[in-house]
């Protein structure tokens, strides 16, 4: 018996240790919705550069400064969106377990998640500006997961393995560079979306 409340105090305080150390109020319902909108931003993205063409049949696409701009607008509304509602999930997760919104922990996480992600965001923007469309998608998906592996030690776990995947994809991408949207699609639609439920299931009280 006592045994076992030994066993339970040093749960118990790692736990708090856990706390203390690492941002753990993610919510999975943002990650399900920035993947809705990821989706919906990708298939603005098809319709703005392929219109009459058939995109399984790769072929070469040159953008003109009407097709850039639409193409800057979904990128931002879809960001936006995005960040919106994962601030809104979060701020609701963080208020339910009774944790600060704001503290020395949040700081580090978003030093750490948005140190690769504004540099690649640089990158791809002047890659886009410059006429290198083919390269845009899977240099966001490579340094989004460098993002996520980088501030995952500050964080859930599984942010690293979500990381991990994107990243993958993004190299993939880069092999089948006529296919980057597709590739793009998955990572931000579909694996934002399975990720958010998961961890929806698994952490939600």
């Amino acid at each position: 018996m006592e045994k076992e409340k030994y066993l339970q105090d040093l749960e118990e305080i790692k736990d708090i240790m856990n706390r203390s150390s690492r941002f753990i109020s993610l919510s999975g319902l943002s990650g399900i919705f920035a993947g809705i909108f990821a989706l919906g931003g990708a298939y603005a993205a098809y319709r703005t550069i392929y219109v009459n063409q058939d995109y399984l049949s790769y072929s070469r696409t040159l953008l003109d400064s009407d097709s850039l701009f639409k193409l800057l607008l979904i990128a931002v509304a879809t960001i936006a969106l995005s960040v919106i509602t994962g601030i809104y999930f979060t701020t609701r997760e963080t208020k339910r377990n009774n944790q600060k919104i704001w503290d020395y922990q949040t700081k580090r996480l978003l030093i750490n998640f948005a140190i690769p992600l504004v540099s690649g965001g640089l990158l791809c923007l002047i890659l886009l500006i410059r006429g290198y469309v083919g390269l845009v998608a899977p240099l966001t998906l490579v340094f989004y997961g460098l993002s996520l592996v980088n501030a995952s030690k500050y964080t859930l776990n599984e942010i690293r393995s979500l990381g991990i995947a994107e990243i993958v994809l993004g190299l993939l991408a880069a092999y089948f560079i006529g296919f980057g949207l597709l590739f793009w699609s998955v990572g931000f639609g579909v694996l934002h979306i399975v990720y958010g439920i998961l961890m929806h299931m698994r952490y939600s009280k």
